[in-house]
């Protein structure tokens, strides 16, 4: 008995040859295209003056020093928050996007897109539209096609290496750093990072396009939770294109279909319609037995089966399939449909933005619903003002922060000390903290029901005033003490709170916490 291996589960990739396409989708998407790389490629090299001793780049990483750069806005590491707020606003807007508008994010500003169609781009023009292409791809190798591909290859190499040098530009001063990549002084790690990079961006944007989109990618996964009937996405007016046909040939079978029936009725009134010939002896060629009924013009869709939609998809899939969880809405199949439809004297909108709510309301000869309705519906309002509301704080915390900042961390090995005189004095760790471009002296006080005193170490009772070097952390020792039989002295715990001013400017900030007495 014959023994067969199992079905194997996984088919081997279908490489993907997007058609040429023109139509606004097209430039709007080249458009994109052209500021988003522009964006990239050229913000390591803004300038903006803050001053002397910081860096005059404009969007800067500085793991070194541990700060991020934005034009006039400086982020620290405990202000974190900041990014993090900043994250969960592109999730929300995500969200909000897609809810509206479908996988607009991934047709037109996601990396993975902008890459390939920028390598796509660069590979129509070494190789040719997208027969060539796929008569290449399946040519033996040979001198043309392997000077083709090394050309290629060698373009993409360039714009990966582009890619990955631009990145580590964002973490440290660009010209200083190109100019140390040119005559190797870099560091390594940066050298290491640009050929990761590197890599990636050849792999993915040129072999692995739309392989990312639906398998590595699990927004595709995510996206049907965001979306409902009236999200307005990449569709096709099933109502109105089928039944398809292919223009031209449909006019030549119901011309054949016409004849046929021509034929019958020429044999006389005795010949039926279906069935062998009743007059054989007549030398008739014998009829048909299944003929059809001759093809009606009025029962042919719009779609005239022509593949334009698939032959420009850069995913590869049929449109009108339906919705598809490969679909990145990036709508290059509305301006190839357009450009048949124009050809062939059809109204353009066969494979358009609508809501699915829309197609069958018109499949039903109603009118479709006003986009305003579609963008504004529970779903989305609460989105944006949620993502409003994040924003809003973000920009609260960002201009009521103050340019001087303490944390205080009270040393509790020993709680107290008992002095001389007996009086109790507790012991902080106060970190000062100056976000100023420039040295600030301030001064230290304190507030509290009870009578307290506050020295600093090393200044004994000479004052509380220290001078803060320019974006700097400086940790500074300070005593808190309670005068001999008063009411901090003796009670187990005693609120207060440590108070710093700028003496140049007025800023002042403060830190609540605790004073513990002897009565423990």
């Amino acid at each position: 008995m014959t023994q067969t291996s199992p079905p194997s589960l996984y088919a081997p990739r279908e490489p993907v040859f997007p058609r040429r396409v023109d139509g606004f989708f097209r430039r709007f998407k080249w458009v994109i295209m052209a500021v988003t790389l522009g964006i990239y490629y050229l913000t390591p090299w803004l300038r903006w003056d803050r001053g002397p001793n910081l860096p005059d780049q404009a969007v800067l990483i500085d793991l070194a020093h541990r700060r991020f750069y934005f034009f006039w806005i400086e982020i620290w590491p405990h202000e974190f928050y900041f990014v993090a707020g900043l994250l969960i606003m592109a999730g929300l807007g995500l969200f909000l996007f897609t809810s509206a508008l479908g996988r607009v994010w991934c047709g037109y500003a996601c990396p993975q897109t902008v890459w390939t169609d920028l390598f796509i781009l660069v590979e129509r023009w070494i190789e040719g539209d997208r027969n060539a292409r796929v008569r290449l791809h399946h040519a033996g190798w040979g001198v043309h096609k392997l000077r083709l591909r090394v050309t290629k290859w060698v373009l993409w190499l360039g714009i990966a290496v582009a890619t990955g040098g631009a990145w580590v530009f964002y973490f440290t001063d660009a010209p200083q750093l190109a100019r140390d990549l040119v005559t190797l002084d870099a560091a390594p790690v940066a050298y290491m990072t640009i050929a990761i990079l590197t890599a990636t961006t050849f792999l993915l944007g040129g072999f692995m396009r739309e392989q990312v989109c639906i398998y590595m990618c699990p927004w595709p996964r995510i996206q049907a939770a965001m979306m409902d009937p009236d999200t307005i996405t990449v569709a096709y007016r099933d109502w109105r294109g089928e039944p398809r046909g292919k223009g031209n040939l449909r006019k030549r079978e119901r011309a054949a279909a016409q004849r046929a029936q021509d034929q019958i009725a020429a044999a006389g009134p005795g010949t039926a319609r279906y069935g062998p010939t009743p007059y054989p002896d007549r030398g008739r060629a014998a009829l048909p037995t299944d003929l059809p009924p001759v093809p009606s013009a009025d029962t042919q869709g719009d779609c005239i089966d022509c593949m334009a939609c698939v032959n420009v998809c850069p995913v590869g899939i049929d449109i009108r399939n339906g919705q598809q969880m490969e679909c990145i809405t990036c709508a290059l199949c509305i301006d190839a449909c357009d450009d048949v439809m124009a050809k062939i004297g059809k109204p353009r909108g066969l494979i358009d933005y609508l809501a699915l709510s829309d197609e069958t309301a018109e499949r039903a000869g109603q009118p479709s619903k006003p986009l305003w309705r579609h963008i504004l519906r529970p779903r989305t309002l609460l989105y944006t003002a949620a993502w409003a509301l994040i924003g809003v704080a973000l920009v609260y915390a960002l201009f009521i922060r103050s340019a001087i900042e303490l944390t205080v961390s009270p040393v509790r090995n020993p709680t107290y000390v008992t002095l001389s005189d007996g009086a109790v004095r507790n012991i902080y760790d106060v970190r000062l903290r100056n976000k100023q471009g420039r040295d600030a002296t301030v001064q230290i006080g304190i507030t509290s029901e009870s009578a307290l005193t506050v020295t600093l170490e090393g200044q004994g009772n000479a004052g509380a005033t220290v001078v803060l070097p320019a974006n700097q952390t400086i940790l500074q020792r300070v005593y808190v003490t309670a005068a001999p039989q008063t009411e901090a002295s003796t009670a187990d715990m005693t609120q207060l709170r440590l108070w710093i001013e700028d003496t140049g400017t007025g800023d002042r900030a403060s830190k609540a916490t605790s004073f513990n007495g002897k009565d423990r």
